[in-house]
């Protein structure tokens, strides 16, 4: 308790800010070393991947799905198209990554790259959510999901994701920036202090406000899209007990696939917000401690080592995700031509007219109405 209060009183009291450029270049010298060792071959790995997997459920999306399309495929085709993009931004990073850690594609390049992976990250979680209200509508409120939600509005909706993601992500091109080398000559290995650094954090005068900035992102950007997917997932699992026009088997598939989704957010998103908000602090009392150490040996043994590295692995975890992904597009594609055969007028407001489909198709994606009439039937929509 006494140690908490005096790190609470060292991060705002105001104490000197200069901190001497040999401890910053030997704490970042230790902390790049497990970017160049461990980050960049995963981003190669998962861009390769990811690249292969969304094209192919973009291609998938384009060429068997009949327009206008469903409002799931629509949210599916975002997240996709978001995945894609998230994707080409791995591998300037893993040029960057790859030893020695030095950016030579410019300023604005450095700027635009933070950006673009910050935005294109939030328009996944967004178009996960966007998936998951869907769904959660199509089952506790059918008859009005297929009668009112047509194609133009979940374009208006994507849209409105878009630009809320680009919304969320703005700042980093005011925090984002290049670190100059510390000394001249060629940046080699063996001379880390001649390379450029592309940083995505804020500078000393600018971490107070990057701080801010961290803990709203996770908030929003990442804690609010959680609480409604498990909210539309509770929904959607309860109306899956409840349903008549399930099979015991299908049920405990759609429970596995709402149990898989969940646990794939956990695992990855979260994790991810939650250390880079604690790195952010880590790196506060650092900076606070710094002016005050007597030696090199010091300074590297004061380093949040611990959580800056737990945050590089969510690094590499994050991007695993996108190459999830299209899995599940795989099991969209032939589920949606059985809600079709099942609720041909939907569309159009028409309530179903077949409860009978083939079990090949995965029931996330179908819609399941009781055998037992009645307005108040829970139906699973995509």
């Amino acid at each position: 308790m006494v140690r908490d209060r005096a790190d609470a009183a060292t991060l705002s009291a105001p104490g000197p800010t200069h901190c001497p450029a040999n401890f910053s270049a030997a704490a970042d010298h230790i902390l790049s070393g497990f970017q160049e060792d461990f980050l960049w071959p995963i981003l190669v790995v998962v861009f390769l991947v990811a690249l292969a997997g969304n094209s192919l459920a973009l291609y998938r999306f384009c060429t068997r799905e009949h327009r206008p399309w469903h409002p799931a495929v629509i949210f599916s085709a975002q997240l996709a198209v978001s995945d894609l993009l998230y994707a080409l931004t791995l591998p300037p990073l893993a040029a960057y990554f790859y030893p020695p850690k030095h950016w030579s594609y410019g300023e604005t390049a450095c700027r635009l790259e933070r950006f673009l992976f910050t935005c294109n990250l939030l328009g996944s979680i967004i178009f996960i959510t966007c998936i998951s209200l869907n769904r959660y509508l199509g089952t506790a409120h059918p008859f009005f999901t297929h009668s009112q939600l047509r194609p133009k509005h979940a374009w208006a909706i994507s849209a409105a994701g878009w630009a809320l993601a680009a919304l969320l992500a703005a700042p980093t091109l005011s925090f984002s920036r290049l670190s100059g080398p510390q000394q001249q000559g060629k940046c080699t290995v063996d001379r880390p202090d001649a390379c450029i650094k592309c940083l995505g954090t804020a500078d000393d005068k600018q971490l107070e406000a990057y701080r801010v900035y961290s803990l709203a992102l996770m908030a929003l950007g990442c804690g609010l899209p959680l609480l409604l997917s498990l909210v539309a997932y509770g929904a959607l699992g309860q109306a899956v007990q409840q349903s008549h026009g399930l099979t015991a088997a299908n049920k405990l598939r759609v429970m596995v696939l709402v149990a898989s989704g969940i646990a794939l957010y956990a695992s990855s998103y979260v994790p991810y917000y939650v250390t880079g908000v604690l790195n952010v602090y880590a790196r506060q009392r650092w900076r606070a401690l710094c002016p005050r150490f007597t030696s090199v040996a010091q300074a590297k043994a004061a380093l949040g080592w611990r959580t800056y590295v737990a945050h590089q692995v969510t690094r590499g975890l994050v991007p695993l995700a996108i190459c999830i992904h299209p899995l599940l597009y795989m099991a969209v594609v032939p589920s949606l031509d059985c809600c079709r055969r099942r609720c041909p007028g939907c569309g159009q407001g028409q309530a179903p007219e077949n409860t009978e489909c083939s079990g090949k198709a995965l029931p996330l994606n179908v819609t399941a109405t009781p055998k037992t009439s009645g307005p108040q039937s829970p139906e699973l929509s995509p």
